[in-house]
């Protein structure tokens, strides 16, 4: 019970955290500000077992060489993403030359299964480390699908705005697999992205701030 009562504490101080950070945001620009400058575009993606990654690298693929360079993140008992992005930069380099990316590690957000309790504390611990990998690439923006790993590489997104170090854009795009009901990323997030994207009609019904543009893997 006490691992119960903790763990709600844990997740309440959690989402506090969060909201405030995106408050601050707004203080400290005064507006919605559009990320970075003309030319190229940093952007820091966030790849995940289960399928994430085979969803993202698929949205990935579409971008221009504009998109650059691309810091690629995974938690650090995912052992496939990391061979896939490798694989696609490899692609992309026979169309373009000299491909700018980099591939980091972070402890994992939440195991599958894993309860509530330990995963906020799994969660603060991936936040530890996702604040100073964010600050030393500062990314103009972080595009992310829904593994458990781009909840604190998001938050820490926010933090680098609200400390007026620069407008990280945060955008999402639900799993082609969520039909009826967004994952728990998702919802945490829901309100706190720039542009929350999701691929089918049932889910916009549910959610009205997101956008609907049909399936997209």
């Amino acid at each position: 019970m006490m691992a119960i009562f903790w763990g709600i504490i844990s997740g309440i101080v959690l989402v506090l955290f969060v909201f405030t950070i995106r408050l601050l945001v707004v203080v400290r620009t005064g507006s919605e500000c559009k990320p970075g400058k003309k030319g190229s575009v940093s952007m820091l993606v966030v790849g995940g077992s289960g399928g994430h990654t085979t969803e993202v690298l698929r949205l990935v693929e579409r971008l221009s060489q504009a998109y650059s360079p691309r810091h690629y993140v995974i938690a650090d008992t995912d052992i496939m993403s990391e061979d896939k992005i490798r694989t696609l930069e490899t692609l992309k380099n026979e169309t373009y030359a000299d491909p700018k990316f980099t591939i980091h590690r972070i402890p994992r957000s939440r195991e599958v299964r894993q309860s509530w309790s330990s995963s906020v504390l799994t969660t603060l611990n991936a936040l530890l480390f996702s604040i100073p990998l964010v600050f030393r690439l500062k990314p103009d923006v972080v595009l992310c699908n829904g593994p458990g790993t781009c909840v604190p590489l998001c938050v820490a997104g926010l933090f680098l705005g609200a400390l007026g170090v620069k407008k990280v854009l945060i955008i999402y795009v639900e799993s082609i697999c969520r039909v009826e009901n967004l994952s728990l990323s998702g919802k945490i997030l829901y309100r706190l992205s720039d542009y929350f994207f999701v691929q089918w009609s049932t889910l916009k019904d549910k959610y009205p701030r997101s956008i609907y543009i049909g399936r997209l893997v």
